[in-house]
């Protein structure tokens, strides 16, 4: 199933990725795309969602005004700091709140120091923001409960994806996987420390490298993800998404790799 994207006509705000995959009544996904009407000047240009960049707060705190009302969200989502770890929030414990820290001052116990978070509560929204890491996104079939996951290559190495399943409380053979946009194997080359990280776990996860020559690795974030979800009995028919480059398409999404400094894009999952 294709993702298709809507623009925010006669809404000011980003243009919208909604995903396709049969998620239950009651549950809704998007991703944010860098195009659309926002409030950021270049290098952010122009629906910029990230608050630790360098770009003009106002900006930002403009594009996320924009982003809840163009959604119609039911709150302001939970915006994590993101330290390329498996630390899981779960906002149904409170470990939601509070500010998040200064990135100067980052604290591994602050709350909102995580890279995955889940809920079973209607109207809390799940944030996760990328630009090249891969976001995953997370659904019981009956809707009881959501999430997400930022699982860059350290993220999936470490277990991000595991720990989310587990946080979720519910059998992998029940639950649904969006695979978010993501640097694509052709523009993600790597070093063999890279590769040994996984190989150290999973010899068959060699299939996710391509040798380049420069001596380097090509990687498959999307099948490295989709290795670890079906170990975990997230099944095939049960995983969809993984089909947009993020550096591949200059146009819709911000790519680190590509273009070093720039903003970042929103994975958001929550129940109604």
């Amino acid at each position: 199933m294709r993702e298709g994207v809507a623009s925010a006509a006669g809404v000011s705000g980003p243009d919208i990725l909604f995903p396709r995959w049969p998620a239950p009544a009651g549950v809704h996904a998007a991703f944010t795309l860098r195009t659309g009407s926002g409030l950021s000047q270049p290098p952010f240009d122009s629906c910029n969602i990230a608050a630790h960049v360098g770009d003009d707060p106002a900006a930002v705190a403009g594009n996320r005004a924009r982003l809840r009302a163009s959604l119609g969200l039911p709150a302001e989502p939970v915006w994590l700091e993101q330290v390329h770890g498996s630390r899981v929030v779960d906002l149904d414990s409170g470990d939601g709140d509070g500010p998040v820290p200064a990135d100067s001052a980052r604290d591994a116990s602050s709350p909102r120091v995580a890279d995955a978070v889940v809920t079973r509560a209607p109207g809390r929204v799940c944030a996760i923001q990328v630009a090249d890491c891969m976001p995953v996104l997370f659904a019981a079939a009956d809707g009881s409960v959501v999430g997400a996951a930022h699982a860059g290559w350290h993220g999936l190495a470490g277990g991000v994806l595991e720990a989310a399943v587990r946080a979720m409380e519910t059998p992998p053979e029940e639950l649904l996987a969006w695979l978010g946009p993501a640097i694509g194997q052709a523009h993600f080359e790597v070093g063999e420390e890279v590769r040994a990280a996984f190989l150290a776990a999973d010899a068959g996860a060699a299939a996710a490298f391509t040798a380049n020559p420069r001596g380097r690795w090509q990687c498959d974030l999307h099948a490295l993800a989709r290795r670890k979800l079906a170990a975990l009995g997230v099944s095939g028919p049960c995983v969809f998404g993984g089909s947009w480059c993020t550096y591949a398409d200059a146009g819709r999404f911000f790519s680190y790799r590509r273009d070093g400094r720039c903003g970042r894009m929103a994975a958001l999952i929550w129940r109604a």
